[in-house]
């Protein structure tokens, strides 16, 4: 693909992550305003419901790879993805029901009985968000980023009159969530067609789909360990502080998820040299362009988190600085994954990534946040993602045939070019 496709693809894509986090932030600053304790809460549900939907996320990235590697039509795929969201809804919402009746009373998992209810529909979005992916579609992806938030904040004035406070906006979150992935469903299927469910086609795609479920459900446990841990052992305000240091530092992602998921489609292509090549190329751009941004973020964060959320949250300044470097190097993981899963067909080399950042991250967090608190999150957390990625480019460089100058050392005229696409395509 050439790059001011990437290019456009990736400042769409952007540009969509930035407005639907600004309306998320808005909304998590109406939650934050009401105390610390409402925002841990609120982190939690926010929490459970990504590692809900990483854990059946498979399904969207089988559909993703059999239309960007095998070449496959989106409509031969779509009835069967949407079958199987449903019914894996269906499942998850028996699960957290009865988590619900064990722990719903508990007022940091107020949710739980809520997310019951939602879980049928929560994972359309994700699936036909795979469609897309495989087909390189950045609109209706984009489109799909956005929608949510804005339509929780459209939903909140309803929400919060037919349940005040922090359960209000649970409920328009989720059901923003809800009302989106039905939308999408029933438009993706107008588009492409519902043909017959073809089991025997689905059967050898069981271990690609479970694999890549728990791979993302570990990657998310890994994002999230942390905070559950900080809630448990400090408490839900200090979670609550915690979860906006987290939600800040992850603002980089936004910028290094844009690129590769604009680059999804090209890196799933059957020629290894070239998928490589490209991988490599992505993960020196993102590095680079995050090696900018975070002192920016920094002090950003330092000049409006106080005003905006209150001064209690001057406390996440902090715990920022720790995890940014951590955040910064682990740009590189969404890339990476890209090649394992759809060149590769290897989601467990994911898998192996994510196990090793959060076996260490269990760890050091077990060891550190009784004696130091959200600090000690802070560190153990950076300390996984510096020590996963380093594994992660150990298993790429292996599996994509190359030298480790070739891995580690950027062709500095290749990024300069590269850095600049964006301005180019802007100034057209």
């Amino acid at each position: 693909m050439p790059v001011p496709s990437i290019s456009r693809g990736a400042i769409s894509h952007f540009v969509a992550k930035l407005l639907a986090v600004a309306l998320g932030m808005a909304l998590i600053a109406i939650v934050a305003r009401q105390g610390a304790q409402h925002q841990g809460a609120f982190s939690l549900l926010v929490a459970t419901e990504a590692v809900y939907a990483a854990l059946f996320s498979g399904i969207g990235l089988a559909v993703a790879r059999r239309v960007s590697h095998h070449g496959d039509e989106a409509g031969t795929w779509l009835a069967g993805a949407l079958l199987w969201c449903l019914l894996a809804g269906l499942a998850g919402a028996a699960v957290l029901g009865l988590a619900a009746a064990r722990w719903g009373d508990d007022p940091a998992y107020r949710y739980l009985p809520l997310l019951a209810a939602a879980a049928p529909f929560l994972l359309l979005t994700p699936t036909v968000s795979g469609l897309y992916l495989g087909l390189g579609r950045m609109g209706p992806i984009n489109l799909l980023t956005l929608a949510p938030p804005l339509l929780a904040l459209v939903l909140l004035p309803l929400a919060t009159a037919a349940q005040p406070g922090v359960t209000g906006a649970m409920l328009a979150w989720l059901g923003s969530r809800a009302l989106v992935g039905v939308a999408a469903a029933l438009h993706a299927a107008a588009r492409f067609g519902l043909r017959h469910v073809d089991l025997a086609r689905w059967a050898p795609l069981a271990g690609f789909c479970v694999v890549v479920g728990l791979t993302n459900l570990v990657s998310w446990l890994n994002y999230r360990v942390d905070l559950f841990l900080v809630e448990h052992h400090a408490g839900l305000a200090p979670a609550g502080v915690y979860s906006v240091a987290v939600t800040v530092a992850e603002l980089l992602w936004f910028v290094s998820s844009s690129v590769s998921v604009a680059a999804y489609a090209r890196i799933g292509q059957p020629d290894r040299t070239q998928a490589a090549a490209l991988t490599v190329r992505v993960v020196h751009l993102n590095l680079a362009v995050l090696l900018l941004a975070s002192p920016v973020l920094l002090a950003l964060a330092g000049w409006g988190l106080p005003g905006l959320l209150g001064p209690e949250y001057a406390a996440s300044l902090p715990l920022l600085a720790l995890l940014l470097p951590g955040v910064w190097a682990y740009a590189a993981a969404s890339t990476l994954s890209a090649f394992y899963t759809n060149y590769l067909g290897r989601p467990h080399l994911s898998a192996a990534v994510a196990s090793t950042s959060l076996a260490v991250n269990v760890a050091l967090c077990l060891w550190l946040v009784p004696r130091t608190g959200a600090a000690g999150a802070a560190l153990a957390t950076s300390a996984s993602y510096l020590l996963a990625i380093g594994w992660g480019l150990a298993l790429f460089r292996a599996h994509a045939g190359l030298a480790w100058q070739a891995v580690l050392c950027p062709d500095w005229r290749q990024l300069r070019h590269d850095l600049a696409a964006p301005l180019r395509w802007l100034g057209r």
